[in-house]
């Protein structure tokens, strides 16, 4: 069930107004730009705001603060909104009636966890892949920042109307995982006693030993004297398989999971790569030069070509994900599509929007988004290596120690694109200053008002949402409303960032209103307000909860 925007609401209030001002003769416009609402900084201006005359004095010749004053007399009083008032330079802005806003408690109770929902997508199909990390090492923390940023994306998405597939690509195929399998196999035999060099650019973590030390114990020797290319395959796949549990395993510690694991070796197998190629060339946008097959991107604008196919004969990365993209829109349908890439792929994008409209398909169906690098914090001091591995700072250390639901918040809290220090030290904290103790405090806190009212056998199911007169009452109820228009917009721009200061915002107006406003009161006069103020903590955390699942964390009843 979707939520009632009171947003749209005003829009179209607006664009009768506009209408009507067109039909009176005192517009005289062919077309009418987008309408746009926005919540003023400033609760004096009142709840909404739009700067649509200031965008149409140009085209008019009208002063702005006129054309505001003209488009208000248009737009009367309703039973949602109590004034509509034009300020200089040109501004119209809405404020809610105190009445309609107190019914939103009820609204939210009747909508329950599906409050927030939206109808946005329509059903469109959209995918979102992410992490998708070559299976040749545990994720580290760099990848941790997309998954989650993924994770909850995809969970806005969902609420926002989208089917959406969460995905994992699994590149199974290429060189690097040729220097996985054969440093696989060179550890194993060095456990064995046997004499066995790395390949050149092979792998050296200690988790190559630990998965060769888990294969000797699953397997035994019998790989020791098998012949090169049997014991590369076997072995190799042995420790994929591995390799993909862990993987898999590290992302579902902090709530990251797929509903599809898609296999690169796959595109070659069932033709989607062979597919992919054919197309591109019967369109023109394959070249053959110095023995090798060329992507003609410049055709489309890109600085160079690039190769597809190596004189060798084998594809490049480049191809596979061509074919990637091919199996996406073209044989499983997809209305659009999100990847979410690290930072040094950021050169990689360019090329990829042109073969996705070499395929003959819309390139803006195609969004790529850049997680930027990670530096991990412990008070001052910046941590380089991980103690275990000596190398990078796996996933599963760092929830180990700060928890899930740190891990998500802070890695959800900064825009993608920007570089971000995490600070441990804040992370474990339990006190105001970290603000996912903050949030999940005042759910908790919440909770515990509701039992206490359980205990005491209070039914507030006949409260009367009227009395709720209180200014920190009404500031909790229009900090509640904000859920589902912030959905819509995070799902229209992909931001999911605005989530978590979002949550924190919500926090601070329940602990203002709890500072102020007693709850369960034992005094018979009070009863009324009790149950009025009990149903709006029930439908408090109903948005609470909600708010925190859409970023993946847990919403404690204890802390």
């Amino acid at each position: 069930m979707a939520t009632p925007l009171i947003l749209n609401s005003i829009i179209d209030m607006i664009a009768q107004a506009v209408e009507k001002s067109r039909q009176d003769g005192f517009l005289q416009l062919d077309t009418v730009p987008t309408i746009e609402v926005e919540r003023p900084s400033n609760p004096e201006h009142g709840d909404f705001a739009t700067s649509l005359p200031l965008r149409l004095a140009r085209a008019t010749r009208i002063n702005p603060l006129n054309l505001a004053e003209a488009l208000v007399q248009n737009i009367p009083p309703t039973d949602e909104v109590e004034e509509v008032t034009a300020v200089a330079p040109g501004f119209i802005n809405f404020k809610l009636r105190d009445s309609w806003v107190q019914q939103q408690v009820e609204m939210v109770r009747r909508l329950g966890a599906e409050y927030g929902n939206v109808d946005l997508g329509q059903g469109q199909r959209m995918m979102v892949e992410f992490v998708s990390v070559n299976p040749t090492g545990p994720v580290h923390i760099g990848h941790a920042r997309g998954a989650v940023l993924g994770s909850s994306l995809a969970n806005i998405l969902a609420a926002a109307g989208f089917d959406v597939t969460r995905e994992y690509y699994v590149n199974d195929a290429g060189s690097q995982m040729n220097a996985f399998y054969g440093s696989v196999l060179a550890r194993y035999r060095q456990a064995l006693g046997q004499d066995s060099e790395l390949p050149a650019n092979g792998y050296v973590g200690e988790y190559i030993c630990d998965l060769a030390r888990e294969i000797i114990e699953a397997e035994g020797q019998r790989f020791a004297d098998m012949d090169e290319a049997s014991a590369l395959k076997e072995i190799g796949d042995l420790g994929r398989e591995k390799m993909v549990a862990l993987i898999r395993e590290d992302l579902e510690q902090i709530g990251v999971t797929f509903d599809n694991w898609f296999s690169e070796r796959s595109l070659f197998d069932n033709g989607d790569y062979d597919r992919g190629m054919q197309l591109l060339r019967e369109r023109g946008f394959l070249a053959e030069r110095e023995n090798a097959t060329w992507f003609t991107s410049t055709a489309l604008g890109d600085d160079k070509d690039n190769v597809v196919i190596r004189s060798s004969g084998e594809p490049t990365y480049f191809a596979s994900d061509i074919a990637y993209h091919y199996n996406k829109f073209v044989q499983r349908g997809f209305d659009a599509v999100v990847d979410i890439w690290g930072a040094d792929h950021q050169g990689h994008v360019p090329r990829m929007k042109s073969a996705v409209q070499a395929l003959g398909i819309e390139p803006d169906r195609l969004t790529v988004l850049i997680a930027q690098m990670v530096t991990l914090k412990r008070g001052n001091e910046v941590v380089r290596v991980s103690k275990r591995t000596g190398e990078f700072v796996t996933l599963r250390e760092l929830s180990d120690e700060v928890g899930r639901d740190a891990c998500r918040f802070f890695f959800l809290a900064r825009t993608p694109s920007t570089q971000m220090e995490f600070d441990l030290e804040l992370a474990k904290q339990e006190s105001n200053e970290n603000p996912v103790y903050y949030i999940q405090y005042a759910h908790a806190r919440n909770t515990s008002i509701l039992n206490l009212a359980r205990s005491r056998d209070i039914d507030w199911s006949g409260g009367d949402v009227a009395l709720l007169n209180h200014p920190s009452e009404l500031a909790l109820i229009r900090a509640m409303l904000r859920l589902p228009e912030l959905v819509e917009d995070m799902a229209r721009t992909l931001e999911p960032h605005h989530l978590p200061h979002y949550t924190m915002e919500l926090a601070n107006s329940f602990h203002v209103f709890y500072e102020n406003c007693r709850v369960v009161s034992s005094n018979p006069e009070d009863a009324d307000m009790t149950l009025a103020r009990l149903k709006l903590v029930e439908s408090a955390q109903i948005v609470f909860r909600r708010a925190l699942d859409l970023m993946g964390m847990d919403a404690p009843d204890h802390m």
